[in-house]
């Protein structure tokens, strides 16, 4: 066949179905490809009649304005140029949605969910929020082992690790200790304790009570609120809503000792509830609510230990509405039972 029929044909097609470059042929029969590499072996008569036989694509018309736009392809059998580099970003057409843009990196706040906070090495958020504040640690004397604390208390403490249990457990062994004799430094105690047991009850509400002792009343309320959350013990809510009232919130404390919760407390604790609700009366000048609050048939009982407390409270609510007599009298019943001292009824009974 000779050339001149050759150039009627249109740009051949490749085996891999991509068109041609649009490039002049300079196919020859001198054993040698387009491309300037060596022939495969194949004797170029081989080549003649394989280049005699009917293409595929001779049967279609010549379109010109095609064609010519298919010029700018490369051949199949041309060294590709165009393909994408292993460390080109992908990701598909840049145009569709959700395609990666170079140079931008897509976020958790991208793609609708929730962003992500950068942690360092140690896995620990960087907000320094979330960090709990240092305290001071408090000396704890040499002879303090642990040991001493109650068994109960230290079934609690299993959930942590032996050094760290060993720790929570000398300071609040160290809380017991200084309670009655240096409320600041069993505070001390007590906040190192609920700083390394925070999950605790036991660290928690002995951390509230130091509190309580040494007058700061709002740590003791968190301290006690965070230990209720976790047990569910109500024992602890009249010393909570005596807080309130060292808040300077009675109405607060009033509203507590009428809650449901006051149902469910032991008869010390009832005791105790009635106490402080007589107190919030008389922080709200209702004195006479006070002493109606605390008249029950509890007063008689000498023997429970908190006998004592009930009726030095009860003597002080009459002294303050003005019943001097009934009052000097129920400070002497107090201080006939108080051997230990723990009140000044003594004193105030008019005896001394």
């Amino acid at each position: 066949m000779d050339s001149t029929s050759d150039s009627r044909r249109p740009p051949s097609r490749s085996g891999s179905g991509r068109p041609s470059s649009g490039r002049p042929s300079t196919r020859s029969t001198s054993g040698t490809s387009s491309s300037g590499r060596p022939s495969s072996g194949r004797s170029t008569e081989k080549s003649s009649s394989d280049s005699s036989r009917p293409r595929s694509t001779s049967s279609r018309p010549l379109n010109s304005s095609s064609d010519a736009a298919r010029t700018d392809r490369p051949r199949s059998d041309a060294p590709r140029t165009d393909r994408p580099r292993s460390d080109a970003p992908r990701g598909g057409r840049p145009d569709r949605p959700g395609a990666t843009r170079p140079g931008i990196s897509k976020t958790a706040g991208d793609r609708g969910g929730r962003a992500v906070t950068p942690r360092t090495p140690m896995g620990r958020s960087q907000d320094p929020t979330r960090f709990r504040p240092r305290i001071f640690e408090p000396v704890i004397p040499d002879e303090v082992t642990g040991e001493e604390l109650e068994k109960s208390a230290r079934a609690e403490l299993l959930s942590l690790s032996a050094d760290n249990a060993k720790v929570v457990a000398r300071h609040l062994v160290c809380v017991s200790i200084f309670i009655d004799s240096d409320p600041d430094r069993a505070y001390l105690h007590g906040m190192a304790a609920a700083h390394h047991a925070g999950r605790l009850a036991v660290a928690r509400e002995s951390a509230g009570y130091a509190a309580y002792r040494a007058g700061k009343y709002e740590v003791a309320l968190r301290e006690l609120r965070a230990a209720h959350r976790i047990s569910g013990d109500v024992s602890i809510w009249p010393v909570m809503a005596d807080c309130e009232r060292g808040l300077g919130r009675p109405e607060k404390a009033l509203e507590m000792a009428g809650s449901p919760e006051v149902k469910k407390l032991e008869k010390p604790e009832e005791i105790e509830m009635r106490i402080v609700a007589a107190g919030a009366r008389k922080d709200l000048g209702q004195l006479d609510a006070a002493v109606i609050t605390l008249t029950c048939k509890d007063l008689k009982n000498e023997s429970a230990e908190w006998a004592v407390r009930l009726r030095y409270a009860y003597a002080d609510a009459l002294e303050s509405v003005g019943r001097r007599e009934e009052a000097m009298e129920w400070f002497r019943k107090c201080a006939a039972i108080d051997v230990e001292e723990v009140t000044d009824a003594h004193d105030r009974s008019g005896d001394s």
